[in-house]
């Protein structure tokens, strides 16, 4: 067996699945899930049709490096959504299909790491687990910088000495953040990329959240735009992660890209082809369909920014709650113990919230989710506006 799997932590979902253990929540109340961010809204029927449509073509073996049309889709939207020149994004070297961004994040990490150089994989805390195992199962150190509320949810570069960033090989960024929603600043993302290029370390940034957010005059910044505007012609030493998951409401689907430096790409397509990580045609149509459409992605977007105006001041009343800048998690400051306050939420409310501490790691501040819980607003309207109503009330009764 691989000795570095005995390095990875208990995932959050089984260490919840512990906590919840025993509990007997009230059997009139229906059981609601806000603990993970998996999206429930209707799939677009357009896109379902593609699917159906191209189901004839599972007869063939797809190339890893993906149709051309698809590329093509993947780029064209990279450039409407963030501004970016037409023709900027070279569709053949620059853009590669991978099934959903977990596969591709993790892949990734192995790619690009050299075991043999002591590598320092950073990444934010708390965090996406799978920037952590990818790490630990590529032979690297996780190197966790907080974010929390006294730096804006920003992770601290400055906090990083000089020798962790000498052996940084890889540095994660997620914006809109999860579990925070904190969208990283253009001014932030050029002070990582003068970091990347003193240090020599590449910069992967998982956008995948990158279509939603609550302000429609501030969208979210790629760091795609943060290279240009640094020089940055063809995106040297920076990848960004996209994905139709959250955007297109299709988790089941498994697909999105990843898109920047050639010569990265390249290297990844490489590892790829031998790993196995060829996308199905029909998967490969229908997701064009999806790339190729932004009125959904609007109305999905509408659908989020309508829960959080009728789900925060339910909350604020009784908790430390703000509206995010993105993504559709409410992180919120419980004032206590985050694991007794789902464990007894659950008990008494059937509501299952996830503990923030779950999310994060201890460093020499401690663990920034702790006293925390992530709420996923991804359950219907109502279903959320009757969630924030029980846990209303479970904080009333204590």
């Amino acid at each position: 067996m691989n000795p570095r799997l005995a390095l990875l932590h208990t995932y959050p979902f089984e260490k919840l699945a512990r906590l919840k253990a025993g509990a007997a929540p009230p059997a009139h109340l229906p059981h609601i899930a806000m603990s993970i961010g998996e999206p429930q809204h209707a799939p677009p029927p357009f896109v379902l049709e593609a699917l159906r449509e191209n189901l004839g073509k599972l007869g063939s073996y797809p190339a890893t490096k993906g149709l051309p049309e698809l590329r093509a889709a993947a780029a064209g939207w990279l450039e409407r959504r963030f501004g970016l020149p037409e023709g900027r994004v070279d569709p053949d070297t620059m853009v590669l299909p991978v099934n959903g961004t977990r596969e591709a994040l993790f892949a990734f990490v192995q790619t690009i790491v050299d075991a043999s150089r002591a590598p320092v994989v950073a990444m934010p805390n708390p965090f996406y687990q799978i920037y952590e195992g990818a790490a630990l199962l590529a032979g690297a150190e996780p190197l966790h910088l907080d974010t929390t509320a006294e730096n804006g949810f920003e992770p601290d570069l400055d906090a990083v000495p000089d020798s962790l960033w000498r052996r940084c090989q890889v540095l994660f960024i997620c914006s809109p953040g999860n579990p925070t929603g904190k969208v990283l600043s253009r001014a932030w993302l050029e002070r990582a990329l003068a970091l990347a290029d003193r240090y020599g370390f590449v910069i992967a940034s998982d956008e995948c959240y990158s279509d939603l957010y609550c302000d429609e005059s501030a969208p979210p910044a790629s760091l795609l735009e943060a290279c240009l505007a640094t020089g940055r012609d063809r995106f040297e030493g920076c990848v960004v992660f996209h994905s139709l998951s959250k955007r297109s409401s299709v988790p089941g689907l498994r697909s999105g890209f990843v898109a920047g430096d050639p010569q990265i790409i390249d290297r990844f397509l490489l590892y790829r082809t031998y790993h196995g990580g060829a996308m199905p045609v029909p998967t490969q149509l229908a997701s064009c369909a999806a790339w190729n459409d932004d009125a959904h992605a609007a109305e999905n977007r509408r659908l989020y920014q309508e829960k959080f105006a009728r789900v925060v001041p339910i909350l604020e009343s009784c908790l430390d709650v703000k509206r995010p800048d993105g993504a559709f998690y409410l992180w919120t400051d419980v004032r206590g113990d985050d694991e007794a306050f789902a464990r007894d939420l659950f008990a008494t409310q059937n509501v299952t919230v996830l503990p923030g501490s779950y999310l994060a790691r201890e460093t020499a501040r401690g663990n920034p989710g702790r006293g925390r819980v992530r709420i996923s607003l991804t359950p219907p309207l109502e279903t959320c506006i009757e969630a924030a109503e029980r846990i209303r009330a479970f904080l009333r009764a204590r």
